[in-house]
């Protein structure tokens, strides 16, 4: 009687069997298509954040030298100060 229990218990399955179960063949080409795309997408959002706020400085700075919080030259210099080698984008 013993016997006949162990023969009827479940196999061990392996790990690309639990995923094939569970996930179904659509996913795994979803996970792998779906990593590139979020990647993209998160360095164009980057980018256009980046250039956002540089364009919101230089309305600042067109400001200050508008109202004569600073002059002209201030704000030239400080529109220059960020175009140099060393700034990483």
């Amino acid at each position: 009687m013993i016997w006949t229990l162990a023969q009827d218990a479940p196999t061990l399955k392996t790990w690309p069997d639990v995923f094939a179960d569970v996930a179904g063949p659509g996913v795994l080409f979803l996970l792998i298509f779906s990593v590139p795309i979020i990647a993209i997408a998160g360095g164009i959002l980057k980018s256009i954040l980046a250039d956002r706020g540089v364009q919101r400085t230089r309305q600042e700075i067109a400001a200050y030298v508008a109202e004569g919080s600073m002059t002209a030259d201030e704000g030239e210099r400080l529109l220059n100060a960020g175009t140099d080698a060393t700034r990483d984008e």
